[in-house]
């Protein structure tokens, strides 16, 4: 078998370990997505996850390729991105996707995949042929989207109670079950909007690295774009329902208002963070939202000891997930 053959081998077969990255990552996250509006009722399961992978796939005609970009091209120096890398960063963030999958911890596919690249890369060549600039943005809004998600989830919470302060909860109910169809819609869209695009990142970064993508190229190929859309439809279409329960009913209990409020304040976070190309998780982001609502109505009706649960996977995803593509990185130089 010629050197030719045996790269393009090893790189179908790359790609499709980033595809079913992706799908898992539409599994995994299915939750943010769905949690708030089973949680409160107004869709069933089956529906709610047939609605969130409509809009996630729609979300390709919505978004510029700006947070592909950033993964592509802004995390780690091209020239030090090899087949080895993209192996160990996916190995990586499939690990602890699965991990924190079957604990049911809301966790972050990105944070999870960007770890996974700087692992890579620094058992590769390391700190130095990092981008300080992408990963400084990046780890910047694993504090400002939940914060953000937060402050927009409480402000939206008072802004409604304020305005229906002379409505009876029957009309209140009845008024957001209509309108968490509208917000579930939009929070779907800016989940699939951000994450289908760093798998997207990666897949062009692996095709620059081996010659099938010219760096100077600003978008990626079609292909790419149409696949890892449909992955992470598909991936959602299966939902994670452990994580459902935790997103859902654990954290804080919701009715069809503050689902509306969590998802809506979500919704505007994610869809700022794409357009200025800025990898955010989308649990992070719901998260806060919810916890946002929850202490809208009473401090005490936050469960924070969950909240704490999550909040330490965050600090261990990117360490762990480094730790595991470093050693997938070293692991597969002997495999291809």
């Amino acid at each position: 078998m010629t050197t030719v053959h045996v790269a393009l081998w090893v790189v179908v077969m790359l790609v499709a370990l980033a595809l079913a990255f992706d799908f898992m990552n539409g599994f995994h996250d299915a939750a943010n997505s769905i949690a708030t509006v089973v949680s409160t009722g107004v869709l069933k399961p089956g529906q709610a996850v047939v609605f969130a992978a409509f809009f996630n796939l729609v979300a390709i005609f919505i978004f510029q390729m700006t947070v592909a970009a950033t993964v592509g091209k802004g995390i780690a120096d091209p020239g030090v991105v090899d087949v080895h890398v993209v192996f160990g960063a996916l190995i990586g963030a499939i690990s602890w996707n699965f991990i924190t999958w079957y604990y049911g911890i809301p966790s972050s596919s990105s944070h999870a995949l960007i770890g996974g690249i700087v692992g890579a890369v620094l058992a590769k060549a390391g700190a130095g042929s990092l981008v300080s600039s992408g990963i400084m943005r990046t780890v910047i809004f694993i504090f400002v989207s939940p914060l953000l998600g937060f402050v927009l989830g409480n402000l939206m919470m008072v802004l409604v109670a304020i305005g229906f302060r002379r409505s009876t909860p029957s009309r209140v109910d009845r008024w957001f079950r209509s309108l968490q169809l509208v917000s579930a819609g939009a929070y779907s869209l800016g989940h699939g909007g951000n994450d289908a695009q760093k798998t997207i990142g990666i897949i062009w970064m692996l095709l620059i690295a081996t010659g099938y993508a010219a760096s100077t190229d600003k978008s990626p190929p079609t292909w790419t774009i149409v696949c890892c859309y449909t992955a992470i439809a598909a991936g959602t279409m299966f939902g994670g329902w452990r994580i459902v329960k935790t997103m859902g009913q654990r954290i804080t209990k919701l009715k069809p208002v503050g689902g509306f409020c969590a998802e809506t304040g979500g919704a505007i976070t994610l869809f700022a963070a794409t357009i200025m190309g800025i990898p955010v998780s989308t649990t992070h982001t719901i998260t806060g939202a919810i916890v946002g609502v929850g202490s809208a109505q009473r401090a005490s009706g936050v469960r924070w000891g969950v909240a704490g649960m999550i909040i330490w996977a965050w600090i261990f995803t990117i360490p762990a997930t480094a730790f595991v593509a470093a050693v997938a990185y070293w692991l597969s130089l002997g495999l291809f």
